[in-house]
């Protein structure tokens, strides 16, 4: 697991007394007082002791009170020493790796995957799962057809690489005939395939950029659709697919209605999330980001825990979680490093 390296002020008592807050309020979700801290940590200190050690704590950074009568609540800087020092993680039993596992058959398609992948982190762990679509090494196109349907709107039939097929729908500005579609399709596989769909989308750019006088209205009609099918393509290829973002809900620390509003937006729009997690493509293991270490100030209520994914031994995308900093650090970390890698063997037959 890739960590932040933090310094280790604390003595023995005082790591133990942290850890065991941190746990509760992890569990509860409330500031955790003396009394409770003295009962759990199973230590014969007196209350004093505790509020003494808790007072050394606060003076460090490592935890605060919401207000002067109640308990206390890790920090960030406390989460990140109990991820980095004092978190033990366990590799998951045997039924539970299987159970991950039977979630990944075989016959699945790509697309399939990476959404079962996103469902299945956000099912076990009860947080937002993320995963970011793979990215090819190439991506050639093989054949391209067009079926036209109603309300100008095109079924287009992409054929990448040897096997795989993707269908999607384009929206056109004007009626095309069967003469233009035929065209189109004649034009489009004898100039592009067998090439890479990014090489093609650059050259459809540049043909566009081309005097429109010295088109004429077969070619037009090519390059048109062709531009809207390859600007699809490559958007998609950038994505990142999300579930379970109302499973945050549950959480109380996440559940003011503008936290939730700015949180669902940065879900819908994807774009610094998409970010983040390009920032982990070339990480090993598993990153925490933890609050403010995303960087986004809509994440600074939650973590996100993150790992790479690979095929061939190429890494071609990332996924994980997003819940609010008091996670179950320690049973979420090997659900994602596990589900990383088993998206990854998955994967490796279609790429």
């Amino acid at each position: 697991m890739a960590t932040h390296p933090t310094p280790n002020p604390l003595n023995e008592r005082a790591q133990h007394l942290l850890r065991v807050l941190i746990e509760r309020y992890i569990r509860d979700g409330e500031p955790v007082g003396s009394r409770t801290l003295a009962r759990d940590a199973g230590m014969d200190l007196s209350p004093a002791t505790i509020r003494n050690v808790m007072a050394d704590l606060e003076d460090l950074g490592f935890v605060k009170a919401p207000h002067t009568s109640a308990g206390r609540m890790p920090t960030v800087q406390g989460y990140r020493f109990f991820v980095d020092t004092l978190l033990t993680v366990q590799p998951l039993d045997g039924r539970e790796l299987q159970r991950l596992r039977a979630s990944f058959p075989l016959d699945l398609e790509r697309t399939d995957l990476v959404a079962r992948a996103s469902d299945l982190l956000s099912g076990v762990t009860h947080l937002a799962g993320v995963v970011t679509l793979p990215k090819r090494k190439q991506a050639a196109l093989r054949r391209i057809d067009f079926l036209p349907l109603s309300d100008r709107r095109v079924l287009v039939i992409m054929v990448i690489n040897e096997r795989e097929v993707q269908n999607r729908i384009i929206h056109v500005d004007r009626d095309y005939t069967a003469s233009e579609f035929e065209a189109a399709t004649n034009y489009l596989n004898e100039q592009f395939g067998g090439q890479d769909i990014a090489a093609v989308r650059a050259r459809i750019i540049a043909d566009m950029q081309r005097a429109r006088e010295d088109m004429d209205r077969m070619m037009q009609a090519a390059v048109d659709m062709a531009q809207r099918v390859f600007e699809t393509d490559l958007q998609e290829q950038e994505g990142v697919v999300v579930a379970g973002q109302t499973n945050l809900m549950d959480f109380r620390e996440l559940r003011e209605v503008e936290k939730l509003r700015h949180l669902f937006e940065a879900f819908t729009q994807k774009r610094e999330i998409l970010h983040l997690l390009d920032k982990c493509v070339d990480a090993q293991g598993v990153q925490i980001f933890i609050g403010e270490e995303s960087g986004y100030n809509v994440l600074d209520e939650c973590s996100v825990v993150t790992a790479p994914y690979s095929v061939d031994g190429r890494v071609v995308g990332v996924l994980g979680v997003i819940g609010p900093t008091r996670m179950a650090y320690d049973r979420v970390i090997p659900i994602v490093d596990t589900t990383a890698r088993l998206l990854g063997a998955a994967l490796n037959p279609r790429e």
